[in-house]
């Protein structure tokens, strides 16, 4: 199976990267904009701009996957909020290259979304659930679903929750290691209370998309951890797990922060579909927790 992979540079595209060159039976090609975040052999990485149309379909074309795992987005809430432009090219735009890209090779298309495309008045959510974005993100990820349902292509689109992990080149931090770092340090960190998530260890989701990708799995699937959790519930336990002062954390609601783009309040996911189809079963948080815990002490050399 070949099976070419967007947004390599992130979280989610290192973790697949690692997990695809293990497989025997998968040539891979990682692709993103500028050059590898990771040393990879000759022919593995191909430098692809997802909103260059002509560099798109000249990669899909030379490379010619069997699978294309569509992991690139603008993810920033805010920024997404701010610059609506840059947001809408990013996940929108670019989806139409990606989709003619597979249309020209005939590629199965898995594209990883977003809890954020739902409104947060109700909680966890199975893959009928009705979208309803609060933000321009969320907004901006339907657009792309939509888009990817009316492709005509083999097709399916992954929903993700609050993404946690670390890597040996980490472009932006995540709620885990945000909270560890700051308590570390000594800092008082505000952690709302008023907000649900499925947190997602990053090695759980990246699993998630290969099942669908090996399997050319279609439909929606919910591709979230189990653990049905506040943000202070992640906090603590956090702390907690790495043996930190979690007297440092203060409980807050929503309102505290004055934040361009609205949260929804509550999401997560069932992932009863996944478990059964796909086969897909996630870590516990506190599993995930030491599997960080152990590459921060070891890390993945590359």
């Amino acid at each position: 199976m070949k099976i070419l992979v967007t947004g390599s540079n992130g979280l989610l595209g290192q973790k697949l990267t690692f997990l695809l060159q293990e497989e025997s039976n998968v040539e891979f090609l990682a692709t993103a904009r500028g050059t590898s975040a990771l040393s990879l052999p000759a022919g593995m990485f191909q430098s692809m701009d997802i909103c260059d149309r002509q560099q798109v379909l000249s990669v899909v074309k030379g490379f010619k996957p069997d699978v294309i795992i569509h992991a690139a987005a603008m993810t920033l809430v805010d920024k997404c909020e701010l610059d609506q432009d840059a947001c809408w090219k990013a996940n929108v735009t670019a989806v139409e290259n990606i989709i003619e890209g597979c249309q020209a090779v005939g590629a199965h298309l898995v594209f990883v979304s977003t809890d954020f495309i739902f409104d947060g008045s109700h909680g966890p959510l199975d893959e009928t659930a009705e979208p309803g974005p609060v933000n321009f993100y969320g907004v901006s990820k339907l657009e792309g679903e939509r888009l990817v349902m009316r492709s005509g292509l083999d097709w399916c689109i992954a929903r993700t929750v609050l993404v946690y992990g670390t890597t040996p080149d980490m472009s932006r931090s995540n709620i885990v290691l945000w909270v560890k770092e700051s308590l570390e340090r000594g800092k008082n960190i505000q952690v709302v209370n008023d907000q649900w998530r499925t947190p997602t260890l990053a090695e759980d989701l990246a699993a998630g998309c290969f099942l669908a990708a090996r399997k050319r799995a279609k439909g929606i699937y919910n591709i979230s951890g189990k653990d049905f959790m506040t943000p202070l519930d992640i906090a603590t336990r956090t702390a907690d797990f790495f043996d930190l002062d979690s007297t440092l954390i203060k409980p807050v609601d929503s309102t505290t922060f004055k934040q361009p783009a609205r949260r929804p309040l509550k999401t997560g996911f069932i992932i009863d579909k996944a478990r059964k189809e796909l086969g897909y079963q996630p870590h516990s948080f506190e599993e995930g927790l030491a599997i960080l815990a152990q590459q921060l002490t070891r890390p993945v050399i590359t």
